[in-house]
């Protein structure tokens, strides 16, 4: 089920960017993209997305950035000593030929190369690793909320799906029953062919096969079945959890029950029923793929 959500965050020194998405998948395929020095972040994180989602194909990224006004200025004292000296041979030899330097202040010299170096601290990942997983289950209440929404838009299509497949079921049952008269004149007239055209025919054996040959054309198992498979449907679709992969067998079901009575139907009008239904049983079924 596609689904997708975002969320922003920070904790001085660092700032940070959520999302997850996902789209459809036949299983559960996780994939999680944030920064590795973070360590145990990521382990912490998967059993959760994983808790939230059954089936989908779900991405969930997470973008750290530190300010750089972390950096902190650091005194060099060795390269500091090393410019006072220098400063003070320069002076030396100034005032030996005559010349008067004006004094240096301290700030000339912490604009000297090397004096003042700029460092990053290097900081505990624990605090970050914690308020990171904090904001966590808001992002997935998110992200279950916008699959919630389209799961709520989907049952109303699922449901409208199945009530037509059951219009289409009883007018299959109601052909059946009225074509039984039809099927056994057909029969009878079929029995008296064959016997009127072969000599020293077993009548007992003739009409044995002419039986067979009806129970072969009888399709009120496969209209039971179709029931049945409503009534399944019905259930998963009502009782709520993650009913994708059952969905989606009983699909399976409806469409071989649809295909029996195609093959079983000899007359237009059922043949026509057959097919509408199985039209419609690859619409849902493509449905039911966006289902968890």
């Amino acid at each position: 089920m596609t689904g997708f959500a975002a969320a922003t965050g920070g904790a001085d020194p660092f700032r940070w960017n959520w999302d997850i998405r996902s789209v459809n998948g036949k299983g559960l395929d996780l994939r999680l993209r944030m920064p590795d020095w973070i360590e145990g972040l990521e382990a912490a994180v998967r059993p959760q997305v994983a808790a939230h989602a059954k089936r989908g194909n779900i991405t969930l990224s997470l973008r750290v950035s530190r300010d750089d006004a972390a950096a902190v200025s650091a005194l060099n004292t060795a390269q500091m000593k090393a410019a006072v000296a220098s400063l003070l041979a320069i002076e030396a030899e100034a005032m030996e030929m005559g010349l008067s330097l004006a004094p240096a202040r301290a700030s000339d010299i912490a604009m000297m190369r090397g004096v003042m170096e700029q460092s990053t601290m290097q900081d505990d990942p624990a605090p970050l690793r914690k308020a990171l997983l904090s904001e966590l289950p808001a992002l997935l209440d998110a992200f279950d909320a916008m699959r919630c929404e389209e799961g709520a838009a989907l049952l109303t299509v699922l449901l409208g799906q199945l009530d037509e497949i059951e219009a289409l079921t009883k007018e299959a049952a109601a052909l059946a029953e009225a074509r039984k008269d039809e099927v056994a004149t057909t029969l009878k007239r079929n029995l008296a062919r064959v016997l009127d055209n072969t000599d020293g025919a077993d009548p007992d054996r003739v009409a044995q096969e002419l039986a067979l040959l009806a129970v072969k054309a009888d399709v009120t198992e496969e209209i039971d079945r179709l029931h049945a498979h409503l009534q399944a449907a019905r259930a998963l679709l009502t009782d709520g959890g993650p009913v994708g992969r059952k969905l989606d067998f009983l699909m399976q079901e409806f469409n071989r029950e649809a295909n029996t009575l195609c093959s079983k139907a000899q007359n237009a009008e059922l043949t026509r029923v057959g097919l509408a239904l199985k039209a419609l049983i690859d619409q849902m079924r493509e449905q039911v793929q966006n289902v968890e």
